[in-house]
């Protein structure tokens, strides 16, 4: 018996990670009020209950789900007004801040509320700023965004009137909306092709964006500034990062708080029109204020053969690839995330400057005098071409500190669908010692949702069909939410009715 004993508790210890990584997927039950025209938004995990926002038509709602996915309660907002612009959350663990936007004659106003886990306001709506306009307002004005700890929030507006000389208005707070700091600030515009990355915040409340130009036929860029302000600043700094020679794609932009740095990055081709070569990083210091790093990480054949699709040569493997997430390392290294993404259609052929994944503001996405940099894909309309959306390969790439490439991996998959791109694409999730990745595929035609994951060294694996999978549901992992380090909830169709999943890993 005494022999026994230790080798139960070895056997235990060896297979306690294959038993800990066993996925199940909860569903809640589908109401009757929420259909596939639902607009919704996964807010978070509260005092252990799950929010979810949900619209339809005048009619806007919170939904407080139990640990099991049991709706426990269904809790009108009689505070909004019928028809709104826009909504943001900020959440903590239990309380979270409503951000919303709308207009009431000529008067945009923009309004934040604070509610408990239960989805009770505290206290009463306050507003943050007003616009006056002469139009009515179909797209969003205000853009909130938060530092990495949500410890900083901030809401600003661009007013883009003169076309070489944008009004910012910022307004900067902490996490109990205390106006920390508030500017309004002109940003020259020097070209009338200048476009603009993601708006980002850091932990000390500096907001940091890119500032590019896009050359030619508004297809490749030419000249990238990276521009900062200050939490008490009254200007910006803006610095040429004098990229060379070099044609650049789409930049993507994360800031690493733990290192006060600022890294841009994006994928280069050789000329005009061409294939893609590799990819350019830039690390700024924030300290310094000074640029760190410039590397050229180069494609070699091997990791184009893994890349490509099909029916693609090793020369254009990666022209459809686009950069979705950007992971920093604690020794300021990062992971660098980008999928295959391109359309097909018997009306019109997209390219890839046509479909730019996660396009800054530009043509088309103006509203007069002011706009955001930000836009739903939930809600985008292509016209009336028959259009099929592709979602392809996964490749993850691993740069040290330096900026050299450490490993490189594919995660293999081919996924469309017909008019819209709601089941396709994926969900990556954070669990602390893997990335994983949630998408949908066809396996004996039926549609199954997948997880596959990479380790910090740079293996995939791929896990068994998660448990209570069952049929009817078709999950949209695009949409879905990571809410603790172990449950993401992702949004999910029934029968035509929407309805959520929480997937534990």
């Amino acid at each position: 018996m005494n022999k026994i004993l230790p080798s139960l508790i070895l056997l235990s210890t060896l297979l306690a990670p294959r038993l800990l990584s066993a996925q199940q997927i909860t569903y809640s039950e589908p109401e009757r009020e929420d259909s596939r025209r639902t607009n919704f938004e996964i807010i978070g995990k509260l005092n252990g209950n799950f929010l979810v926002f949900k619209n339809n038509n005048s009619n806007s709602a919170i939904c407080v789900y139990d640990g099991s996915m049991k709706l426990v309660k269904r809790v009108p907002l009689a505070f909004m007004p019928d028809k709104y612009i826009n909504v943001d959350f900020v959440a903590y663990p239990d309380y979270f801040y409503m951000i919303y936007e709308h207009q009431h004659r000529n008067i945009i106003h923009c309004t934040a509320v604070k509610l408990d886990g239960m989805a009770q306001p505290i206290g009463e709506p306050m507003e943050l700023d007003t616009t006056q306009i002469g139009f009515a307002a179909s797209n969003k004005i205000y853009t909130t965004i938060t530092s990495e700890n949500k410890q900083r929030i901030m809401v600003f507006k661009i007013n883009s009137k003169n076309s070489k000389n944008f009004l910012f208005t910022m307004l900067l707070y902490d996490n109990n909306l205390n106006v920390l700091d508030k500017h309004r600030i002109y940003l020259p515009m020097e070209e009338k092709n200048e476009l603009f990355t993601d708006f980002l915040l850091d932990n000390e409340g500096e907001m940091v964006f890119g500032k590019y130009l896009r050359s030619g036929s508004n297809d490749y860029i030419s000249r990238v500034m990276l521009v900062t302000k200050d939490v008490t600043a009254d200007t910006f700094s803006v610095k040429d990062l004098g990229t060379g020679d070099r044609i650049l794609d789409e930049i993507k932009m994360k800031v690493d708080n733990t290192n006060r740095r600022f890294i841009l990055t994006g994928f280069y081709y050789k000329q005009k029109r061409g294939n893609i070569e590799g990819l350019y990083t830039v690390v700024w210091d924030k300290g310094s204020n000074t640029r760190l790093k410039e590397t050229v990480a180069i494609f070699n054949e091997e990791l184009r053969a893994l890349a490509k699709s099909s029916d693609a040569n090793l020369k254009m493997a990666f022209n459809d690839f686009f950069i979705k997430n950007i992971i920093v390392k604690k020794d300021g290294g990062f992971l660098l995330v980008s999928e295959s993404l391109y359309t097909t259609s018997r009306g019109n052929m997209f390219n890839r400057w046509d479909y730019m994944y996660n396009p800054a503001f530009g043509p088309g996405f103006y509203s007069p005098y002011y706009y955001s940099p930000y836009y739903n894909p939930w809600n985008r309309n292509y016209g009336n071409y028959a259009t099929r959306f592709h979602a392809e390969n996964i490749m993850i790439l691993s740069f040290d500190k330096e900026g050299n490439i450490q490993w490189s991996n594919i995660i293999p998959k081919s996924q469309f669908d017909d008019e819209t791109e709601n089941l396709i694409s994926y969900e990556m999730m954070n669990t602390g010692g893997e990335l994983h990745f949630l998408f949908n595929q066809y396996e004996r035609r039926n549609l199954l949702l997948n997880d596959q994951s990479i380790s910090p060294e740079g293996k995939i694996t791929r896990y068994p069909t998660l448990k209570n999978l069952d049929k009817g549901y078709d999950f949209m992992p695009r949409y879905g939410k990571q809410v603790s380090s172990w449950e993401t909830i992702v949004p999910c169709l029934y029968r035509n009715y929407l309805c959520f999943a929480k997937v534990d890993f």
